[in-house]
């Protein structure tokens, strides 16, 4: 499927629950909406015993009402599927539909997400919910498209009810067909786990150590992902069946979930929850972090999904259930900054969550536009205020596509073993966040991209450089491609336990890196784990002394073309080779023998002379974003600083928002967003 946003302009929306609020306050709620230049608002997805308040009775006054006052107060509606919610007496009548926790509780009716994708009567009642309301709404003129569920895969991503448990040994039946193969797979000859029956099978279950079989685990995820997709599809195929105008798609990007599969079968176009507020409540791990910049991160994986997509839940105020989650106000600027962080990696429309905070509920410090008391704030000014800007640059910014010479390579397969797998999974993420800074902090925009035995050389080689940190599952048909790209001219930059395993998890019997180790132009010779009772190694990299943290590879050189770059120092590896370059076709590879840190990435990012782009000089604080038409560039300049930022461009440019040219110098407020083209 072609992944499009509908529309010709960027236009913003908010969401809204009719059923939460008393009726005589809609018409004022909406009449502020258009207001403000909202376009959308978001209905229904948590309302199905408003819809069905007991069994087999249906209702749809209320929303009836609701939407065809949005309508004539010129908004078009955004209807949900109400089924990430399912009633009491549902879960009541038929206890079998609830989800299940690994040791055996049942996650019983009170909060949401409390079901199973496979319970053949959780299905059945789902497809009579999605048909009555695709029917009776199919043909209003103010509905404009359908959201499935809502965020599938969020308050769990691990289910295990027995309708689990049976649905998983069909799916294992059909994958591997025999038992033999199944068991050769899992390496159940390992600690005598072997099958023999397919009534033995079942879902990784309470073990004494907590440890579970690493083969069967991974599968465990493959089966949540294609469950999960079954369950959308169901949803899907109703809608089209019966509103065949109206588009569709769903929202969230959570766990064991294949986003790219899911969007290129089932939907038209896909939609994330934003909240980079998220970011000063986890921030990540190391010195200088990213906070709520760490979300253009973010942003990156979802543009690698669908190039353009939709923000169904911009953050709009503070944030938190009654028990945690908690987050601070936006400061003045950073709604806006927020936005068009969005925009810039590649909304093309955007819907604030939500429009008023709920009174009620364990989301009531969960902070929408209006606060308790509806009064005027500065966050409705805020969010007023772009409104205001998109309907002059609205429809410029609409389709054009984010520019990036580089990319950092992800896959679901080793992302999914990493959860288990303490000796590449944890691996990956710090040095993903390593890389990220590097770019950011040289204003090198870069992609995020995901790759399969599906993806093809004309895709990568539209990037200079590709950083792939800690690909521990490396298929032939992968390895392959890896190296045509750098045959083609590619620069390819790989770390520490990479190319040695298959796709089922097992260990080739090969040196590290395994299948990597001819395009590397190295083999591991001996290895560690650096612990907290080590001298952390150094690196000396010419005049550079750095960390060599968490693992270390000793590297034996196999290439004529391989440089050594780097050295162990203050180790019983001292002088020992960790950090290689080798040529390899008309292309570079980089081997590292560790974990990547800031100050390495960094350096390596300048080593393989990708550069910002020369039009304008920034400082640290500044993120540089580049969206482009066929014939235009456009530059997002967004400041995370509390503080006024200079900028210094080395050419005349037009800047969108306040439509002013700036010549050589320009300055951006706190938390202040610029867009800057060309004269």
């Amino acid at each position: 499927m072609n992944q499009q946003v509908p529309g010709k302009s960027i236009e913003l929306g908010v969401c809204y629950y009719p059923e939460q609020w008393d009726e005589s306050i809609w018409a004022d709620d909406y009449k502020r909406m258009v207001e403000m230049g909202f376009t959308y608002v978001r209905i229904g997805e948590f309302a199905w015993s408003v819809f069905e308040p007991v069994q087999g009775t249906f209702s749809f006054d209320l929303f009836d009402r609701a939407i065809s006052l949005a309508e004539e107060s010129g908004l078009k509606v955004i209807m949900s599927t109400p089924t990430a919610t399912p009633p009491a007496w549902l879960t009541h009548n038929h206890p079998e539909v609830l989800n299940v926790s690994k040791d055996g509780t049942t996650h019983h009716h009170g909060l949401r997400g409390h079901y199973n994708y496979n319970s053949s009567t959780y299905r059945e009642f789902t497809k009579i919910i999605v048909e009555k309301l695709t029917k009776h709404y199919a043909n209003h003129s103010a509905i404009c498209g359908w959201q499935i569920g809502n965020e599938f895969n969020c308050e769990s991503n691990v289910y295990y009810s027995d309708a689990d448990h049976d649905a998983f040994r069909e799916w294992a039946k059909e994958k591997y067909g025999t038992l033999d193969q199944l068991n050769e797979a899992w390496g159940t000859v390992f600690w005598n786990q072997t099958y023999s029956d397919w009534e033995q099978v079942f879902l990784p279950r309470v073990t004494p150590a907590d440890s579970d079989n690493p083969h069967h685990a991974l599968d465990e995820k493959r089966f949540v992902s294609d469950s999960t997709i079954r369950y959308a599809k169901l949803q899907a195929d109703i809608i089209r069946e019966h509103a065949p105008n109206h588009w569709v798609t769903t929202n969230g990007k959570f766990g064991h979930l294949n986003h790219h599969q899911l969007t290129n079968e089932l939907l038209d176009f896909y939609a994330y929850d934003s909240y980079p507020n998220f970011g000063f409540v986890f921030p990540e791990g190391g010195d200088d972090p990213l906070f709520d910049r760490k979300w253009s991160w973010n942003l990156s994986t979802v543009r690698d999904i669908s190039s353009q997509f939709a923000i169904f839940e911009q953050q709009s105020g503070p944030g938190g259930w009654v028990n945690r989650l908690e987050q601070p106000t936006p400061k003045p600027g950073q709604i806006k900054l927020w936005t068009y962080q969005s925009i810039a990696h590649g909304a093309d429309m955007v819907l604030y969550f939500r429009w008023r905070t709920a009174i009620k509920g364990t989301e009531m410090y969960w902070h929408g536009l209006n606060n308790y008391d509806n009064k005027p704030n500065r966050r409705v000014k805020e969010a007023a205020k772009i409104g205001e800007e998109l309907k002059r640059v609205g429809e410029t910014l609409f389709g054009t596509d984010y520019l990036a010479e580089a990319a950092i390579l992800h896959d679901y397969d080793n992302e999914w073993d990493g959860e288990l797998d303490t000796w590449h999974g944890p691996f990956t993420g710090k040095s993903i966040r390593s890389w990220f800074k590097a770019f950011q902090y040289q204003h090198i925009p870069v992609d995020c991209f995901t790759i399969d035995d599906d993806t093809t050389l004309d895709q990568l080689i539209t990037y200079k450089v590709l950083v792939y940190p800690h690909a521990a599952i490396m298929t032939p048909k992968r390895a392959k491609l890896l190296e045509q790209y750098s045959e083609q001219g590619g620069t390819l930059i790989l770390g520490s336990r990479s190319g040695y395993k298959n796709e089922y998890g097992h260990a080739y019997m090969k040196s590290f890196p395994g299948l990597l180790s001819d395009l590397a132009g190295v083999e591991v010779s001996d290895f560690t784990r650096i612990n907290q009772y080590d001298d952390n190694p150094l690196l000396e990299w010419g005049e550079h002394t750095l960390k060599a943290e968490t693992f270390n590879e000793v590297l034996t050189i196999l290439r004529e073309k391989t440089t050594v770059l780097a050295t162990y120092q203050n180790s019983y590896y001292a002088n020992e080779p960790a950090l290689v370059k080798t040529s390899f076709g008309k292309g570079t590879c980089y081997y590292f023998g560790g974990v990547f840190n800031d100050q390495l990435a960094s350096l390596l990012l300048m080593d393989t002379g990708l550069q910002t782009r020369s039009e304008l000089t920034l400082p640290k604080t500044i993120e540089l974003a580049i969206r482009a038409s066929k014939d235009k560039e456009y530059f997002f300049l967004l400041n995370y600083s509390g503080e006024e930022q200079t900028i210094t461009l080395n050419e005349p440019m037009n800047e969108l928002l306040s439509e002013v040219t700036l010549q050589s110098t320009g300055t951006i407020e706190p938390y202040g967003v610029m867009i800057l083209t060309k004269v």
